[in-house]
């Protein structure tokens, strides 16, 4: 069983910064493809990036590309996510998710471990 636990949440104006955090418990963090995924208020939950198990490949939503960026350091079992230039659009609960696979995916229903998530609010 994993365990992830999201930090770094917030409320900032628009064009500030967050970095969240995503610690994971247990001792095969290296072996999972990470995400994040986020749901604004009143809608579903969509995958804002994801990093595969070892960094090689990541992906960004192009709502986010260019200034979110995903970071992994496996040897702290931890996942994060550099959030710049952030906009009211952004505001949403932020959830990180992890699945044991070599293959980055984008789809939720391919993940199996969920965080609690941790709130984004950006103010205009």
């Amino acid at each position: 069983q994993v365990q992830l636990v999201e930090s770094g949440g917030g409320l900032v104006q628009a064009g500030g910064s967050l970095r969240l955090s995503c610690a994971a418990s247990g001792r095969t963090f290296s072996t999972y493809t990470m995400g994040w995924f986020r749901r604004a208020p009143g809608k579903e939950r969509k995958v804002a990036v994801g990093i595969s198990w070892n960094g090689d490949s990541t992906y960004y939503a192009d709502s986010v590309k260019g200034r979110f960026t995903i970071s992994r350091d496996n040897a702290k079992n931890t996942m994060y996510l550099e959030m710049n230039s952030l906009k009211p659009e952004d505001t949403a609960a932020y959830y990180c998710a992890a699945v044991t696979s070599r293959s980055l995916t984008t789809q939720p229903t391919d993940y199996t471990y969920w965080g609690q998530g941790t709130q984004v609010t950006v103010s205009s």
